[in-house]
């Protein structure tokens, strides 16, 4: 019985041994390390800080966007809006006013829509450019303003949205894309042609000197 114990205990801690002198070897031969940077990355999350030295390109003239916008795509964009808003003539006001008709409306003056003293004090009319500024940002563009949606960073929904409320009732006829600015003039001025420059050489070559000249054989 003793000697069955002992062969036992001899194989477990041969076994101990064994893990140990593996784990050591292990640990030897993978060399553990901190990582440069904690975490995983998340596509679409841009770092704080990160492109800071890099100016941003400027956006697109609205009007220019708006001459290449699409309604079908606006009414997609348009479905993260449709949980609040409602597009159809004479529908009911929700969470935000019924749209529809909205652009080249009065600010805030929906009926039955309880609007902030924000939104009110703003005034004005929904232009093209008025409803691009507020669907960039809401709350820039009226401060205290109760909608709660952060706004469309990209210019190309913008237009799309703003076409498609277009098309429901109000129908407006899109402004004018301004003109593209002129290029660098590569024209030359006058008088500084090759052929002036070649001759203006030729008027500079020295003439012989009075007196100088070879007297004619007597």
């Amino acid at each position: 019985m003793n000697f069955r114990t002992n062969v036992i205990l001899g194989w477990i801690l041969a076994a101990l041994f064994v893990g140990l002198g593996l784990s050591m070897a292990g640990q030897l031969y993978f060399k553990q390390g901190r990582p440069k940077t904690m975490g995983y990355p998340i596509e679409g999350v841009v770092e704080e800080g990160a492109g800071e030295g890099a100016a941003a390109a400027p956006a697109a003239p609205i009007e220019t966007l708006l001459a290449s916008a699409d309604v079908t795509k606006g009414e997609a964009v348009f479905k993260k809006c449709a949980s609040c808003h409602n597009v159809q003539s004479g529908g009911a006001n929700g969470i935000g006013p019924n749209l529809w008709g909205i652009v080249g409306h009065q600010v805030a003056a929906h009926p039955g829509f309880a609007y902030s003293d924000a939104l009110k004090a703003k005034g004005g009319t929904w232009t093209f450019q008025a409803l691009n500024e507020w669907l960039t940002n809401p709350r820039k563009y009226a401060e205290g303003t109760k909608m709660s949606f952060a706004g469309l960073t990209n210019p190309e929904d913008r237009a799309n949205v703003i076409v498609y409320l277009n098309a429901q009732g109000s129908n407006l006829p899109l402004p004018a894309a301004a003109p593209a600015a002129p290029g660098p003039d590569t024209t030359q001025a006058p008088g500084n042609t090759t052929a002036d420059a070649g001759a203006a050489d030729a008027g500079n070559t020295a003439a012989p000197a009075d007196g100088n000249a070879a007297a004619p054989a007597k």
